[in-house]
């Protein structure tokens, strides 16, 4: 048995679908009572939990062959909460732990990054069996943008139009965090999963185009007023989050997604291949 947490949302859904494609019995945490038909159709055991009740999770974790431990995004608690689970894992006798952190967790100007760190460093300290998968941003965050793109040809970019992200397609994100729940010879390693190419709003703008085949134009959205205060963390780490792509960029090297998953990463384009077009765009006449 194998347990993913926060799997109602879409990094632990993927992740339930990638290890009912090995075949492997998954015991999914969710946040809240509700019918889980994505989950249940994958033959996953749904349990209903509050993450941050170490306590009441731990029971969920006995005799598990591995967790993949997701903590709900730009969560103010993760730090304290994620520490409290991995102490509940050890309590629970589990095998292995992966950790789903993310690319570049010690870039401090980013709080939600800096959680991630904090609880990197004390899982090595855990007297866990342990790995780590680092994503870069998913190729998914940009699917809602598709329809302002078909209607009114613009991509909207809190980012700036100078900087690139190595946007990673979920899916080899899930595959690649399979890997890490199911291998031998992984222990103590911290795995980056960035896509293999490193795209400016423009160039993506540009790949959405050719999709719909229209001229699509990326527009710098330029962040107003003040970063939000720290009692308004979601809001701050999203402010702060784009300040730092805005002056840095989030790229990385697609070399380690590229091993764990024995094949190249999906490159952005593939990814919009994909989706369905809103309203007919694109479609021949």
């Amino acid at each position: 048995m194998i347990v993913v947490t926060a799997a109602g949302g879409r990094t632990g859904a993927a992740v339930v679908h990638a290890l009912w494609a090995r075949r492997k019995r998954v015991r999914a945490l969710v946040g809240r009572t509700a019918p889980r038909p994505e989950l249940t159709a994958l033959s996953a055991e749904v349990a209903a939990v509050d993450l941050t009740d170490a306590a009441t999770v731990e029971p969920l974790l006995a005799g598990a062959d591995a967790l993949y431990l997701i903590w709900p995004n730009f969560h103010p608690q993760e730090t304290a909460g994620a520490v409290a689970l991995l102490a509940a894992a050890r309590r629970a006798g589990v095998a292995r732990v992966v950790y789903h952190s993310v690319l570049r967790p010690q870039a401090r100007a980013m709080p939600h990054h800096a959680a991630k760190d904090l609880v990197e460093e004390a899982l090595d300290a855990s007297g866990l069996r342990w790995r780590v998968l680092q994503p870069c941003a998913y190729a998914q965050n940009l699917d809602g943008q598709l329809a302002d793109a078909a209607t009114a040809g613009v991509l909207r970019s809190p980012w700036g139009l100078r900087q690139g992200q190595s946007l990673v397609d979920l899916r080899d994100v899930a595959d690649a965090a399979a890997v890490l729940l199911t291998e031998d010879g992984l222990d103590g390693g911290t795995f980056e999963a960035a896509g293999p190419e490193p795209l400016t709003a423009p160039q993506i703008a540009a790949v959405m185009g050719t999709r719909l085949g229209r001229e699509v134009r990326a527009v710098d959205v330029v962040p107003d007023g003040p970063v939000p205060p720290p009692e308004q963390y979601a809001a701050r780490c999203r402010r702060l989050m784009f300040d730092h792509y805005r002056a840095h960029g989030f790229a990385g090297s697609p070399r380690v997604l590229e091993a764990l998953l024995d094949r190249p990463p999906r490159i952005f384009a593939d990814h919009v291949a994909s989706l369905e077009l809103p309203g007919g765009a694109g479609e021949l006449p």
